[in-house]
């Protein structure tokens, strides 16, 4: 899978994972014995793929620097206007989260600060609606929902990530493939996904999360990408946003054009609506599709709404 990488960003990611790896490895500062060379450990020369499961968080995947067309062609009778047009997009390599965030994941933050707990926080970001600060019993790796933007972005800080750009989450989406409507393919069938298979009317006949992980993981490792349930994202959501960024670099729509650093730092300030994902366990196939984009207000609470966080690869 690293084809995407070129001759001289594979070498520099790899005396970069090299540093980290001789530097993560070590022994703490009061002892005084030698770590290991990575290729000691091993028995041979690492490889890049060496060098990345050295330095990849734990739950996390890697997904590989590239470029993939973004978005849905207008003769796809599928496509909403908000997906076109088909536009290069080119990312930096970074990890992500191998399934969405879960509840018992959610409850180690929340148990860790106290201002996100019931009670203290005002109503439009306070992230869940369970049983006081305790989720219901058998849920543990039922993904978390009823979670704000706020909420999903505050445990990614506190948690060292971040929340993925869209464009970040449908190249990672796509899981390698290109121009198809799924991870896998260009069908769907209620094997491949948790979704609303015979498109019923789902608040009428009800269906439900199910435990993260349940279904087949998409080319690049990534569990529930389609389906489940929906997944915020950093970007305010703007339904031109496409026409104006063919041919970008790690495109982000950020309030007044404020760069990404900013927007980590302020973002209990914004209230635009912003982008969510993948559709969920309430809708049909055309609403799971890796190119659908969809919206709500940062401080919206639904129970088909959660997310998964990235994290950035760099020197």
């Amino acid at each position: 899978m690293f084809r995407h990488l070129g001759t001289f960003a594979r070498l520099a990611l790899c005396l970069f994972t090299l540093a980290i790896v001789m530097g993560s490895c070590g022994p703490p500062k009061h002892q005084h014995s030698q770590t290991k060379p990575l290729s000691v450990a091993l028995g041979r020369e690492p490889s890049v793929e060496d060098f990345i499961t050295a330095i990849r968080p734990e739950g996390m995947v890697f997904i590989p620097a590239g470029s993939f067309e973004m978005g849905s062609a207008p003769e796809n009778e599928h496509a909403f206007y908000d997906e076109q047009p088909v536009h290069t997009v080119h990312l930096d390599a970074f990890f992500m989260d191998a399934y969405e965030v879960t509840n018992a994941q959610y409850k180690v933050f929340v148990d860790a600060n106290p201002p996100w707990q019931m009670g203290p926080v005002e109503d439009d970001i306070h992230p869940h609606n369970w049983n006081g600060n305790d989720y219901p019993v058998g849920t543990a790796n039922h993904p978390v929902t009823v979670v704000s933007w706020y909420a999903a972005m505050a445990y990614a800080e506190w948690a060292g990530k971040r929340l993925p750009t869209e464009a970040e989450w449908e190249y990672a989406a796509r899981g390698g493939l290109a121009g198809k409507e799924y991870p896998w393919g260009d069908t769907i069938t209620d094997t491949d996904a948790n979704y609303d298979w015979d498109d019923t009317d789902s608040f009428k006949y009800r269906r439900d999360a199910t435990p993260v992980g349940q279904y087949a993981a998409n080319g690049y490792g990534l569990y529930d990408m389609t389906g489940n349930v929906w997944e915020w994202c950093l970007d305010k959501y703007d339904a031109d946003f496409y026409r104006v960024t063919l041919n970008s670099r790690n495109p982000i729509s950020v309030s007044g054009g404020q760069p990404l650093a900013w927007l980590l730092e302020n973002f209990k300030l914004l209230k635009g609506s912003r982008v969510h994902r993948g559709g969920s366990y309430r809708y049909g196939a055309r609403h799971v599709r890796v190119a659908h984009r969809s919206s709500f207000l940062p401080a919206g609470l639904s129970d088909d709404l959660g997310f998964r966080c990235v994290q950035d690869i760099t020197p």
